[in-house]
């Protein structure tokens, strides 16, 4: 592996660095051309080169120590693809905002000193962060150092000379707030110090310690969350956990929701689940739930035989033709020796008709346990493609029936909700409501055609929700099933064949070729 530049590797970097994309590239073909591979380099030095702007760096895909200090850049980017940097020199430059660092994921060693930062940002991607320099910029407000409590492998820091070291407690606040740290602008932290600084800060520590806390398992409550609706959303059954299906029928049931407001409907509906503890659909949401998980469990495991079965299928077939192979290459050995032994041309060309007829056996072979081999896979794919669409279609029929359930318990609750409302229409007309209602829901109590359209309506975007879901699930996965049949056949399939015939037809040319760059019949020195 390269290490640093050597001088016209430098050059040509430098180059780079102000140069568009497409001169990059040339100038990347001249590198190579020297012998130069930017993606062996591991440590580039581009200090006090005037440079403005960094850029086309995207080649240098192991580099791990990048010094671009003294220069006169403005932003960091153009990093993103330098993802295996450990060290990072960017001092001495015109860089106002920290950004443009989130894919270095592998920074060890980040030197910001002397530019011109007011604000510590942006680092959240660097989990491995341990030294960072960060001294004679612009941070004013000590607080910024907060935002470094974050990075837990952090041990050595340097702030000395911004507007804030002039504050008398900077040093105990940050060791007390940075317990983690061992030096502070190069110097060991001694363990009475940090104890004093965090004994007078102990109050404020506790509160954030307590907050930190909090975020934390708001965050982690977060992230298990996101992940299981990831799975759920895997197995084409998102959302039908808990109560978000009954939610789902209601967000925009403007007529549903003022009705649901009447005096008493708790208690008039106390016989009907779903308006009482929409426990029915949450029973039906959650078994489509389980089935969806259970199925697509399934379904890895058949896809994973599946492809087992392929891969055992192309390595029995290869080293079948490898052996073919070496039988071939073993006879032409022996074929070319005696060549050389040969004067006589009626002797060379029958030898040379024998070669190209075992040759043509050879391709014959080869292409034999080709088309054997196709013919294996095709078997497999029918019945994988067979297996599949079985499972999809038991799938999409159970996740039918159960909310197909789901349409009954909106009817019943239909019918219910219709009697309760025509009840409460007629005590609304002789005034014998001991309850207030709002002037909205006063509104739909008019006359008997104007609730029973209300009530209507609100069922009619009930059933629409459910039907809508029910789509939606049954195209996806009917959609992922295709795409899925679709790419074995072409891109596993297809292409793969096309290639090893292509391999087959090239592997025998070279062979004929060979003889003839022998040139035994007439004209031939033998």
């Amino acid at each position: 592996m390269t290490q640093w530049s050597p001088p016209s590797l430098m050059r040509i970097c430098f180059i780079l660095l102000l140069r568009s994309r497409d001169q990059g590239k040339r100038l990347s073909k001249i590198a190579k051309a020297e012998g130069i591979n930017f993606s062996d380099v591991v440590a580039l030095r581009l200090d006090f080169k005037n440079i403005l702007k960094v850029d086309n760096l995207w080649e240098f895909s192991s580099l791990t120590k990048l010094q671009l200090d003294n220069n006169i850049i403005e932003r960091i980017e153009g990093l993103d693809a330098l993802v295996n940097l450990v060290w990072c020199d960017l001092s001495f430059n015109n860089i106002e905002v920290i950004e443009g660092l989130d894919s270095l994921i592998n920074l060890q060693d980040l030197t910001l000193y002397n530019n011109r930062i007011s604000r510590i940002e942006n680092m959240d991607g660097l989990k491995n962060l341990q030294v960072f320099s960060i001294g004679n910029n612009d941070l004013k407000d000590l607080e910024n150092l907060i935002y470094l409590r974050r990075f837990k492998k952090l041990k050595t820091l340097n702030v000395g000379g911004n507007p804030f070291c002039e504050l008398e407690d900077y040093k105990q606040y940050v060791h007390a707030f940075l317990s983690n740290l061992d030096f502070l602008d190069y110097r060991l932290i001694d363990e009475q110090t940090r104890t004093a600084a965090m004994d007078r800060y102990q109050i404020s520590i506790e509160e954030m310690l307590h907050n930190e806390r909090q975020a934390e398992i708001k965050q982690e409550e977060d992230d298990r969350k996101r992940k299981e609706f990831q799975l759920h959303k895997d197995a084409y059954v998102e959302n039908m956990n808990g109560i978000h299906l009954f939610e789902m029928m209601y967000a925009e049931d403007i007529e549903g929701q003022k009705l649901n407001e009447m005096p008493g409907i708790e208690d008039l509906l106390l016989t009907y689940p779903l308006l009482h503890s929409k426990k029915s659909l949450l029973a039906y949401a959650n078994r489509c739930l389980m089935l969806g998980s259970v199925s697509m469990v399934n379904v890895r495991r058949k896809i994973k035989q599946f492809w087992e079965c392929v891969e055992e299928a192309k390595k029995e077939n290869k080293e079948l033709g490898m052996r073919s192979i070496a039988d071939f290459m073993s006879m032409k050995k022996k074929l070319f020796q005696e060549l050389s032994q040969i004067g006589d041309q009626k002797m060379l060309e029958k030898k040379a008709t024998e070669y190209n007829t075992e040759l043509t056996e050879l391709w014959d072979r080869l292409m034999g346990l080709e088309l054997q081999l196709v013919d294996q896979l095709e078997e497999a794919i029918k019945d994988f493609e067979r297996n599949m669409q079985d499972m999809v279609t038991n799938f999409t029929e159970n996740i039918q029936g159960f909310l197909s359930q789901c349409r009954d318990l909106e009817n019943q609750h239909h019918e219910k909700l219709l009697e309760v409302s025509i009840v409460t229409l007629e005590k609304v007309i002789k005034n014998e409501l001991d309850e207030e209602i709002t002037e909205d829901l006063r509104m739909l109590f008019v006359d008997k055609d104007t609730i029973i359209n209300a009530v209507t309506s609100s069922h009619d975007v009930h059933l629409l929700k459910i039907d809508n879901k029910e789509d939606d699930m049954v195209t996806r996965i009917n959609h992922w099933i295709q795409n899925l049949i679709e790419k074995i056949h072409k891109d596993e399939e297809i292409d793969r064949n096309r290639m090893r015939i292509s391999e087959i037809n090239h592997t025998v040319d070279h062979l004929r070729e060979e003889l003839d760059s022998l040139d035994i019949i007439q004209g031939s020195n033998y």
